[in-house]
C-alpha cells in the first residue's frame, strides 16, 4: 500500500493515527498541502476530489479517510481496531458517518479561522465564529452524552472509531474549540492523546516554524 499525505492535515493525521493503530504497513508519499501538491494532476489522476489523503493498493485508488481505516483493518485482520461484532461494526459505521458528515464541519471552521487564517496573515471572524457556535454545541452535546459512563466510543477499548471521530479535535487548543462545558470529551480526548499512535502522529513537528510562530 502507498499513502499520498501531508502530515499536517486533519484527514491525513487520522489516516496515519489509524495506519499505526492497525498495525498496517505502507509506503509513503508526501504532498505539501499549502503548495497545493493535492491538486497537481498526478495526483487527481489518483484523487479526482483533490483531496488528501489516498491510499494505492494495486489497482485499487482509495480515498475517503474513513473508508481507509475501514479497509486497512480488514486488510491487516485487526480484529481489535474493527471488531468482528455486527453490532460493534455498526456502531464504528454510525460514527465514520457522523464523523464525516457533521462533526468535522462542526470542528473545521474553528481551525480555519483560529489556525489557517492566522497562518496565512489573515484574521479570525468573530461573527463567523459567533453563528456557527450553536452547530458545534449541538453536535458536542452529542458526544459528550455518547461518552457518559464510558471510556471509548464503541466497545471496551479503542477502535478507529476513536481516532477518525477525535481527528477534527487534533489541535483543539489551537482552534480554540469551546469544550469547557463538555467534560466527557475532554476526558476521553485525553485518553486518545495519550495513544501511542495519536503521539508518533503529532503534526506540530512537520508545521513550518514560521507558521507556528503565527499561533502563538
Amino acid at each position: 500500500m502507498k499513502l499520498y499525505y501531508d502530515p499536517i492535515t486533519v484527514n491525513c493525521r487520522k489516516v496515519i493515527a489509524g495506519l499505526d493503530f492497525i498495525g498496517a504497513g505502507y509506503d509513503e508519499e508526501r504532498l505539501s498541502y499549502f503548495a497545493g501538491d493535492h491538486k497537481l494532476p498526478a495526483y487527481t489522476a489518483i484523487n479526482p476530489n483533490a483531496e488528501l489523503p489516498a491510499l494505492v493498493d494495486g489497482s485499487l485508488k482509495l480515498w475517503e479517510s474513513n473508508a481507509i481505516l475501514i479497509y486497512a483493518s480488514e486488510k491487516a485482520g485487526n480484529m481489535r481496531a474493527y471488531p468482528a461484532d455486527p453490532e460493534i461494526r455498526g456502531d464504528i459505521s454510525r460514527w465514520l458517518l457522523w464523523e464525516s458528515s457533521k462533526w468535522f464541519g462542526g470542528c473545521y471552521v474553528y481551525l480555519v479561522e483560529n489556525v489557517v487564517k492566522p497562518i496565512l496573515d489573515d484574521v479570525p471572524d468573530q461573527a463567523v465564529l459567533d453563528n456557527h457556535a450553536p452547530t458545534f454545541h449541538a453536535q458536542a452535546a452529542i458526544l459528550n452524552d455518547a461518552l457518559s459512563g464510558r471510556d471509548w466510543l464503541s466497545a471496551d477499548h479503542a477502535t478507529i472509531a476513536d481516532i477518525a471521530v477525535a481527528a477534527p479535535m487534533h489541535l483543539h487548543a489551537a482552534q480554540k474549540l469551546p469544550l469547557e462545558s463538555y467534560p466527557n470529551i475532554t476526558a476521553w480526548m485525553s485518553r486518545v492523546e495519550a495513544l501511542p499512535c495519536w503521539q508518533k502522529s503529532d503534526p506540530i513537528p512537520h508545521i513550518p516554524p514560521e507558521f507556528l510562530a503565527k499561533l502563538a
